[in-house]
């Protein structure tokens, strides 16, 4: 009788706007593909129809102020279709998930940026994900100025990105503090320096995330 196939490893991006989340997510997945990684490349509001959808509502600009607790919903909301569609099915595949953004986002934007109690957040993640959480999470992070003068650079902002100085450093701490509460799972990459110098602690992130996939193997 076969062994039975080990759960692919589940792995988050986090970060705030103009970290480089999308150039070093494009250089992960590459390298891991590389050295044969069977991967899903995913994010988050999204990764489905559905969820798509939501984002759009989500990243539009409009007239209508957004209610906070609208917000955390329709992002949990976009996080189950995503789970139920994309992610769970991946993982007891095999495959590996790497998705742009995942919980730790809602605690940082929803409760760290926008002051909804953490404790709602921590009921709909029991709700919607069970016992499903990140293997990894990789923190891409950089000081607050240097963030939002990359995301003015790349043009037009969505929603989120427009909003005032003060959110994102909730954000950012927010972040910081979920990163040392969980160190075992966070890993958090300095993405305020040059590109170069980025990835290498990348490859570092890598090759300690092959060695964990080898392990499970055993």
């Amino acid at each position: 009788m076969s062994a039975p196939q080990p759960r692919g490893l589940f792995i988050t991006v986090e970060g705030g706007e103009g970290v480089g989340k999308t150039t070093n997510i494009d250089y992960l997945q590459g390298y891991l593909r590389e050295h044969g990684v069977d991967m899903v490349l995913t994010r988050e509001p999204g990764g489905t129809a559905l969820a798509e959808q939501v984002r759009d509502l989500l990243v539009q600009q409009r007239e209508e102020q957004v209610d906070p607790l609208a917000e955390l919903l329709l992002v949990f909301a976009a996080r189950a279709q995503h789970i139920a569609e994309v992610i769970e099915p991946a993982l007891a595949a095999g495959r590996w998930v790497l998705c742009d953004r995942f919980t730790d986002a809602t605690y940082a934007y929803q409760a760290g940026g926008r002051g909804l109690d953490a404790t709602l957040v921590q009921t709909l993640e029991s709700l919607v994900q069970g016992e499903l959480r990140p293997d990894f999470t990789l923190l891409l992070d950089a000081p607050v100025a240097v963030g939002m003068e990359r995301a003015r650079d790349r043009g037009h902002l969505d929603r989120f990105e427009q909003e005032h100085f003060e959110f994102f450093e909730r954000v950012r701490g927010t972040y910081l503090r979920l990163a040392r509460e969980s160190s075992g799972r966070f890993r958090v990459i300095d993405a305020g320096q040059p590109l170069e110098a980025v990835r290498e602690q990348l490859h570092a992130v890598c090759s300690e995330l092959l060695d964990c996939w080898s392990v499970r193997h055993q």
